[in-house]
This record gives structure tokens, sequence and C-alpha cells, in this order.
């Protein structure tokens, strides 16, 4: 009976994605919605990687192009552009990549940790890299790709924005 548990815990299931032809993976367990590409609120003084907000069934949903946020160039938003919309420490927020693939599971012990690549490539929302069916997949640390001090001027620009729609 421990044998069968083991072998569950043993492996991780990760929603892929492509990204600028790369591979990346978040844990299946904070991805709540895979939608398509729809238009968002734009928000004052956010960064420039977040895009705006979504309202989704009543819930404000701060959205980042993840091409954006790793630093690469901005794609025009087509029929295969998805926004997956994932849970941090209770919040949502939305991440725009340019294909969802596949839900895969990744054998723990391959599973390797991201070489220091110096000041050249900005690792630090990788936890890992696996290999999956001969490619290379980056595992990505969904709690790091929104800053705290990004939470809080979205928090400021959400309130604002509250504030004005409770006046009108």
């Amino acid at each position: 009976m421990n044998d069968s548990k083991q072998g569950v815990a043993s492996t991780v299931q990760q929603l892929t994605f492509s990204l600028a032809g790369e591979e990346y993976g978040v844990d299946i367990l904070t991805v709540r919605e895979i939608r398509g590409w729809t238009r968002v609120t734009r928000i004052p003084q956010a960064p420039a990687y977040v895009l705006g907000v979504l309202n989704l069934r009543g819930a404000i949903v701060p959205v980042m192009d993840l091409r954006l946020r790793f630093g690469l160039e901005r794609e025009s938003y087509g029929d295969s552009t998805v926004m997956i919309i994932v849970a941090v420490a209770e919040r949502l927020f939305g991440i725009v990549v340019d294909a969802v693939s596949d839900v895969v599971d990744i054998d723990m012990a391959a599973i390797r940790p991201v070489p220091d690549m110096g000041a050249i490539v900005d690792t630090r929302y990788l936890k890992g890299l696996a290999t999956h069916v001969e490619r290379m997949v980056m595992l990505l640390d969904v709690e790091k790709l929104m800053r705290p001090e990004d939470v809080e001027t979205l928090d400021a620009a959400l309130t604002d924005v509250r504030d004005v729609e409770v006046a009108a």
C-alpha cells in the first residue's frame, strides 16, 4: 500500500504551454481555468507586463503577459493565445501565453535545479528544469511571477477603480 502512495507522490502534474518557442510548465494544482484571450481593463500605473484586469464571475483578476514579464518581445494575440488563471496564496491572476500544450506527469527525480546563468538570464521565476518526451520543460514558480510591490500597486489601483465604480 505504501508503494502506491509513493508512486503517486513521485510525480507532479504540470500544465505545459509554449512561450516564444520554449516549453514551460505550471503545477496543475495552481491552475483554476484556461480561457481564450479576451480584452482586459487597463489599470493606471500598473507595471508594463500587467495588461490590466478581468472580471471573472465577480472576482477582479490581474492579467500579465508572460512574454513581457520575461523581457521578451510582445506578440500580437491570435486564436491560439491563451490566458491561464492561476491561484497563488488565495489570489487569482491570469498569465497570457502563446498556446497551451498538454497536462504531463513529471517524475520528481527528473527535475533538475536551474543552473546559475549569472546576470544574462533571470531564472528567479523557475523552480527547475525537466525533460519530458525528449523536450526540456521549464517549471515555473508562479508565486514569484508577481512581485509583492506590484501586488501592492495593483491593490491600490484596484481600490481606486472600485471607488469610482461605486461612486458612478
